[in-house]
């Protein structure tokens, strides 16, 4: 069963994948434009809102998406991993309070709406929607790691670990980090399905790309006017979103269960 969910999460997630790293070099140049939302005449998937060839602007609209979600994922956790174990080895209650009670505050205010906040007052490209969109991810991800953190942390080998002289550096990344990976590895599935899914909300809302760039988000808003006239330039970009989040679900399911075999 394991192999099936894997091998199934492979080959609906491999799709998005291809095409968001393959698709800018298979796009080609683009041709004149046509009328708006129109099917056939030499159009593949037809045209969309302003009359450009759909296929061509799914092919170049995934690379945004799916690098902003990795890089955001990535980041979050950079930031909040260190910070979830320095919480959990640490003795000093200040010490800890100082490092998580500010993301309690960031927690407090919703994701969306932050990302909102801050896009009224700036305007984030795409290397700014990730850092955005990292940043309200690692309250969240810091308080996961810090519960299994602080589990391990209070075992008597991390005490047996300290009375033989071993660095902090070792206990935390050695032993107590190492411990946690089966969490880390869960909340790393959940959250880039998170993160997937608040990439494209912003992007369907304009915030970190152009209102007419090639975005599957972007796309999804913009055509959805012509929607019962020209479906494609709605249903294609849609479809590979859903399947890029299903899948990579079905991947870290598959893969933490065949390592929870192994632990």
């Amino acid at each position: 069963m394991t192999h099936r969910r894997f091998a199934l999460g492979l080959g609906v997630v491999a799709v998005p994948l291809l095409l968001a790293l393959l698709g800018p070099f298979l796009a080609g140049e683009p041709g004149p434009r046509a009328t708006s939302f129109v099917l056939g005449d030499g159009h593949v998937l037809g045209t969309d809102f302003v009359g450009r060839d759909v296929l061509r602007q799914t092919l170049l609209g995934g690379r945004t998406v799916v690098v902003t979600a990795l890089a955001a994922t990535a980041l979050a956790h950079l930031v909040a991993v260190p910070v979830a174990l320095a919480g959990a080895l640490t003795r000093l209650r200040w010490l800890e309070d100082l490092l998580l009670r500010p993301l309690d505050v960031l927690l407090a205010v919703p994701s969306l709406l932050l990302i909102l906040l801050v896009a009224a007052v700036l305007t984030p490209g795409a290397v700014g929607l990730a850092l955005l969109v990292a940043l309200v991810n690692v309250p969240d991800a810091a308080r996961i790691v810090r519960a299994a953190a602080g589990e391990v942390a209070a075992r008597p080998a991390v005490e047996a670990l300290r009375m033989q002289g071993e660095s902090r550096w070792r206990i935390a990344v050695g032993y107590v980090g190492r411990s946690t990976l089966r969490t880390l590895a869960a909340d790393a599935g959940i959250r880039l399905t998170g993160v997937l899914y608040l990439v494209s909300t912003a992007a369907f809302l304009g915030v970190g790309v152009a209102p007419d760039a090639a975005d599957w988000a972007v796309m999804v808003d913009r055509n959805r006017t012509g929607l019962l006239v020209q479906p494609w330039a709605v249903v294609v970009p849609a479809l590979l979103i859903v399947a890029l989040t299903m899948g990579t679900n079905l991947l870290f399911d598959a893969a933490l269960e065949k390592r929870g075999r192994r632990w």
